[in-house]
């Protein structure tokens, strides 16, 4: 497995939206472990993003993730690499993915295996994942919960599953947002998207998953599905 896990292949050229998550101000909020950050929608709306928590170790509700993941795992959107870090700590064969350099940086300084890349970039063992995640709103990433979820279908290995942490309200939204710090400090605009369980079953389902479990723990929900 270690093999596959430093398997290097060629990214595509950087877009627009990996640009926006690898600049100020949501690097300098990783790399200080500290936000405020929030992403802004153009009407004003701002959804709080929990920096703090990112960096932090798994918490309770974490831990019902890490309970379902049967390796080997990867990590869409890994940030700061908690999840990875975890899994690693439990001898469990996993890699993170992230668009922002010190993102990869601090999952490696935690103990996890990551690379910097799109999670529509070619990626190792494609097809051979037994667990993909999606968690901390990854659901978004792209703005096309659709694609992003046949991505992630292609990626898993048959029998494979995919937990997704969803939107604690019931919303099925594409918009676009820019992260801010409520400094001053904000990047450039690129697409995004939230989705609750219930538009979530309904977009796993046409993406070819078909199996759903929902469950709630501290205040988040997630779906585990199944290929």
């Amino acid at each position: 497995m270690t093999a596959q896990l430093t398997a290097q292949p060629t990214p595509r050229p950087v877009e627009p939206a990996a640009q926006a998550w690898r600049a100020d101000p949501y690097s300098d909020a990783v790399r200080t472990g500290r936000g405020p950050l929030f992403l802004r929608r153009s009407d004003g709306w701002l959804l709080p993003l929990d920096v703090e928590r990112w960096c932090a170790e798994a918490d309770a509700a974490d831990d019902t993730v890490l309970a379902r993941c049967e390796g080997p795992v990867l990590d869409i959107g890994c940030g700061p690499g908690r999840l990875v870090a975890a899994l690693a700590r439990l001898g469990q064969p996993a890699l993170g993915v992230d668009v922002t350099p010190e993102a990869v940086a601090r999952t490696v300084r935690t103990g996890g295996s990551a690379l910097c890349r799109s999670v529509f970039d070619p990626l190792p063992s494609e097809g051979r994942w037994g667990t993909v995640l999606l968690i901390d709103g990854n659901i978004g990433i792209g703005g096309d919960p659709g694609a992003l979820l046949r991505r992630a279908a292609r990626l898993a290995a048959p029998g494979g599953t995919l937990l997704v942490e969803a939107a604690t309200v019931d919303v099925d939204e594409r918009v676009e947002v820019h992260v801010e710090d409520g400094n001053g400090g904000r990047g450039a605009p690129f697409p995004w998207a939230r989705l609750g369980t219930r538009a979530l079953r309904t977009q796993a389902a046409d993406a070819g998953w078909t199996r759903a479990v929902t469950w709630h723990a501290a205040g988040r929900a997630f779906v585990q599905l199944w290929r």
